[in-house]
C-alpha cells in the first residue's frame, strides 16, 4: 500500500490502468485534453503489477481500472472522473493539484 501511495504522489496526476482497457485510455485522453500530463502505470505491463493491484484494492479501490490520483489524493475510477467532469469540477481539481495552469 505504501508503494501505491508513493507512486500516486510522483506527479500531480497518476493513472493506474491496463494497456488493453479502452475506458482507461478514454480517461487518460480526457485528462490530457485539459493540458495535464499524467504518469500512467499499466499494471499488466509492470513486473509488480499484481502486487500494485492488490494494494489498490486494500486502499478501497475497485478491481477495475482506471484508478486515478490527483494532487496526491485517490479520486477513484472512471465514474468519479466522469462525474467530476460533468459537474465542471475536474478542471478545478487539476488546477489545485498544479497539473494545469490557467
Amino acid at each position: 500500500m505504501n508503494m501505491v501511495m508513493k507512486l500516486g504522489a510522483q506527479s500531480p496526476v497518476v493513472i493506474f490502468s491496463r494497456s488493453t482497457c479502452c475506458i482507461s485510455h478514454s480517461i487518460e485522453t480526457l485528462i490530457r485534453n485539459f493540458g495535464a500530463n499524467p504518469i500512467v502505470y499499466e499494471l499488466d505491463k509492470l513486473q509488480n503489477g499484481k502486487e500494485l493491484e492488490k494494494a489498490l484494492v486494500e486502499l478501497g479501490c475497485q478491481q477495475s481500472v482506471p484508478i486515478v490520483f490527483i494532487g496526491n489524493e485517490l479520486v477513484g475510477g472512471s465514474n468519479e472522473i466522469m462525474s467530476l467532469n460533468i459537474r465542471g469540477k475536474l478542471k478545478q481539481l487539476l488546477i489545485r493539484a498544479n497539473a494545469i495552469w490557467v
